[in-house]
């Protein structure tokens, strides 16, 4: 018999929490997720903000969650045009999610080894 958890067998649950994984994975996701969190930003903040990304991971990266229904693109008919980007709905819903990482973080941080940011290279180097 399979094992529940919450009414569900494990290993549908488990590829459930796959795919919710996948659509948060990626090496900027969290980081713009986190920034549109906080307000809506134009493409340059976003790039400027986030120190190592290129603006075609950025594009990249922005395309995925868009697809995905976490963040919207508005264009508008301006000279020269503007683009803002926004957290929707659903992703404001990972709020709780969000302040619960920057929670642990505050506990345990100082705990992890002395890689950090983008590349996760050592500071003693």
């Amino acid at each position: 018999m399979e094992k529940m958890t919450m009414g569900r067998d494990v290993s549908t649950m488990q590829d459930e929490m796959r795919r919710a994984f996948a659509m948060l994975s990626g090496k900027w996701k969290l980081e713009i997720m986190w920034l549109l969190h906080q307000r809506m930003h134009r493409f340059g903040e976003l790039r400027k903000a986030i120190a190592g990304i290129t603006q075609h991971m950025l594009t990249a990266q922005l395309r995925e969650l868009e697809a995905d229904g976490l963040v919207t693109r508005t264009v508008f008919a301006e000279v020269p045009p503007r683009v803002e980007y926004a957290i929707t709905e659903k992703a404001l819903a990972l709020g709780p999610t969000m302040a619960a990482l920057a929670v642990w973080w505050e506990e345990y941080g100082k705990t992890v080894p002395g890689k950090t940011g983008p590349g996760r290279k050592r500071k003693d180097r």
